[in-house]
């Protein structure tokens, strides 16, 4: 019986602490989405792109390779499509 309770406790701690770990997160995430809403492209280009590889120059790149390589940055770079909308469209308007 001692054993049972051990494991009832046990679980129910478990189960606790899953679930102020997902509050946790999903408050973190909510509050990055709201960040990132009042950055402009430019300040979204300059702090995802240089985590991870220098920044090229826009000129580096025509329009159309530029939508190419939004496409695949933005799977990379784990961007949302406002983000990298953003991004793009400076570095479009920069070109």
């Amino acid at each position: 019986m001692k054993t049972f309770k051990t494991f009832k406790i046990f679980g129910i701690s478990t189960l606790l602490i899953g679930i102020l770990a997902s509050v946790a997160i999903a408050s973190c995430s909510s509050e990055k989405v709201a960040a990132y809403k009042n950055k402009s492209g430019a300040q979204l280009w300059g702090e995802n792109c240089v985590r991870c590889h220098n920044t090229p120059s826009p000129s580096s790149f025509n329009d159309t390779d530029w939508s190419t390589i939004e496409l695949h940055m933005k799977v990379r770079a784990n961007l949302s499509k406002e983000q990298a909308d953003k991004i793009f469209e400076f570095i479009r308007s920069v070109n």
